[in-house]
């Protein structure tokens, strides 16, 4: 393919993978507006966990399917089902029937962010393919900052074109994704071997069993009680569903929707649980600094938005000079060890923020953090895919994106619940510090911060003298802090900001583990070849061997005596010892060796006149 070949392709890519990213923050900033307007506040959080459930768990299915039917097919209905999920969730009348939608959107989600990767490495040689991986983190980056902005601007909206504004944020995914899936329909051709294999489709039951009650217990975990009888039943559900996954992938062998024995080889294992360490920490990065930029420093969604950029920078300079260097060298090992050093500088950096903080240092924090994930997402995807087969690299890419799924699924369920579950202690903490103690005592014998209505809240919470009540002042609606009295709103503030840094130690420790297992990474070669082409030498290299073996067979006549019946054959030669004495053909024409099946060097050429 030529470069104008593959940057059109690329672009069909990456307007589906921007419709998932956008999608992932554009609904952040306007949950609360849709919920007040559908009447359900308490079920927001079901409409967040029907996408993730269905997202994750249909990543690998993709994969998967798109190695037995072929990656375009399955590209196409990923975008068509996302674009159905959108319009129907555009058009909801219920928190109820959001969640159902979003699933719906989940479910097409799923494809969007993993086939295009897989695609990628279907064009490209792994060499090659780092260099234009970084267009793909630049359009995830995009979507990460411009998401907030639309969204608090379209939900900020009463109406547009007499629709109300909020729907805008599921409808303009619309024009969006009828671009690219007309684009796909266009350009994106890939020549596609079938093959007759099982579908998994028991693998695929046993891991919904597996992954559901475990995203449930994430996302519920803190409103149920980690220890409650429905979290118990989480658990147990969880767990028989992993064991009976693996007794089903292990039944399927090469046919699984993982195949396990993916896992024997040690680099892609390693980059595996890399990928889970990091999806912890990027997530724990990703949720946590916007929070603690629109509560403690008092920005707005849109402003959050902006105030993120400086880990989009560092995450795009550096996928930009990896890649380059990768293509360049065709080494790859330096960057995941130094990458989660990046990332770890960043974390202890986070790990001393506190109320008093200037922006410069959250935004130097969240550059080193950046610099970090740059190095790291595409090179674990480089090394993933590098280490498989050519017939493998869907449901290795696939793999790799579900485990880092999980990762972030898990380091988002871990960090909120510890920030709530400190979040009362530290805030008793600060009310208790002296000079807190004393600011609020000269804020309240102040007459005009006492008629002052912003305050109204805070000082009903300080007069009724319940300490629970202040403590847990911060688990519901936050805005009573926007415009109140800074002496009054600062013991919140502080009390929150060091519930924020403390929880900063946990994914310190996780990129610490994610460092030292780095080191241990093999950086196997990159290969020269991309997986289409590999694939199509191996299809060659098969069809030769059936047609020797054919003309094997024909020039040593029939293996059944004339006149005998069919269970009356001669026992003195049998078709393996035919096909054994049979000359093996190259795998290349024109060279001296060809590789066997189980990748071994033969220099033995077929030698003499040929008979048909």
């Amino acid at each position: 393919m030529t470069h104008r070949q593959i940057l059109v392709i690329i672009f069909a890519l990456m307007a589906g993978m921007f419709l998932s990213a956008l999608d992932q923050t554009i609904v952040g900033t306007s949950i609360r507006t849709i919920a007040d307007d559908l009447n359900g506040l308490a079920l927001q959080a079901w409409v967040t966990t029907a996408y993730l459930i269905l997202s994750t768990i249909s990543t690998p299915i993709y994969g998967k399917l798109s190695d037995i039917f072929g990656r375009r097919p399955l590209f196409i209905i990923a975008i068509s089902v996302f674009l159905i999920g959108s319009l129907l969730a555009g058009l909801a009348t219920s928190m109820y029937e959001l969640a159902v939608f979003r699933g719906i959107q989940g479910l097409g989600a799923g494809g969007l962010m993993a086939l295009p990767l897989t695609i990628m490495g279907d064009m490209l040689a792994p060499r090659q393919r780092a260099k234009y991986q970084g267009y793909f983190l630049a359009t995830f980056g995009i979507a990460s900052v411009i998401g907030p902005l639309i969204g608090g601007l379209l939900s900020g909206s009463h109406e547009i074109l007499f629709i109300t504004g909020w729907r805008w944020v599921f409808l303009i995914n619309i024009p969006i994704g009828v671009v690219a899936l007309a684009v796909v329909l266009k350009f994106l051709h890939l020549p596609h071997t079938k093959r007759a294999v099982r579908i998994d489709w028991w693998g695929a039951a046993t891991v919904i069993l597996a992954l559901v009650p475990l995203l449930l217990i994430a996302e519920q975990g803190r409103e149920w009680g980690w220890f409650s009888a429905g979290a118990w039943a989480c658990y147990v559900l969880s767990a028989a569903g992993i064991v009976a996954f693996i007794f089903v992938e292990s039944r399927m062998g090469d046919d699984a929707l993982i195949p396990l024995k993916l896992f024997k080889n040690s680099t892609f294992s390693v980059a595996t649980v890399l990928g889970v360490l990091v999806g912890f920490g990027m997530f724990g990065a990703l949720l946590t600094v916007p929070l603690y930029l629109q509560l403690v420093q008092g920005a707005t969604p849109t402003e959050s938005g902006f105030l993120m950029l400086p880990m989009i920078l560092g995450l795009m300079i550096a996928s930009i000079v990896s890649g380059q260097l990768i293509a360049r060298t065709g080494k790859y090992r330096i960057f995941p060890i130094t990458g989660t050093l990046f990332m770890a500088v960043g974390f202890v950096l986070m790990t001393f923020l506190t109320v008093d903080r200037p922006l410069w240092y959250v935004m130097m924090s969240m550059f080193f953090i950046g610099l970090g994930l740059g190095q790291m997402m595409q090179t674990l995807t480089i090394a993933s895919q590098n280490a498989v087969g050519p017939r493998d690299i869907g449901v290795a890419t696939s793999a790799s994106t579900f485990f880092r799924q999980i990762g972030g699924t898990l380091g988002t369920a871990v960090v909120f619940s510890f920030i709530f579950t400190r979040l009362p202690n530290t805030i008793g903490d600060a009310f208790a510090d002296p000079t807190n103690t004393a600011n609020l005592k000269a804020a309240l014998a102040d007459p005009t911060v006492l008629a002052n209505p912003a305050n109204k809240t805070i000082l009903g919470l300080l007069q009724s003298n319940d300490p629970s009540a202040i403590s847990n002042a911060l688990d519901g609606d936050t805005s009573f802090l926007n415009n109140s009295t800074r002496a009054l709103a600062y013991p919140f503030l502080d009390g929150f900001s060091n519930a924020i840094a403390s929880v900063f130690w946990i994914t310190l420790a996780v990129i610490t583990v994610a460092f030292v297992l780095s080191l241990f990474l093999k950086a196997t070669p990159l290969r020269q070849k991309s997986a289409l082409q590999e694939a199509s030498d191996l299809d060659a290299r098969d069809d030769a061997l059936a047609a020797e073996a054919l003309s094997a067979a024909n020039t040593m006549g029939a293996l059944i005596e004339p006149g005998t019946s069919d269970g009356e054959r001669e026992p003195s030669a049998t078709v393996a010892d035919t096909l054994r004495a049979a000359p093996v053909p190259d795998a290349t024409p024109g060279t001296d060796a060809t590789t066997s099946a189980e990748g071994t060097d033969s220099t033995t050429k077929p030698s003499g006149p040929r008979h048909g």
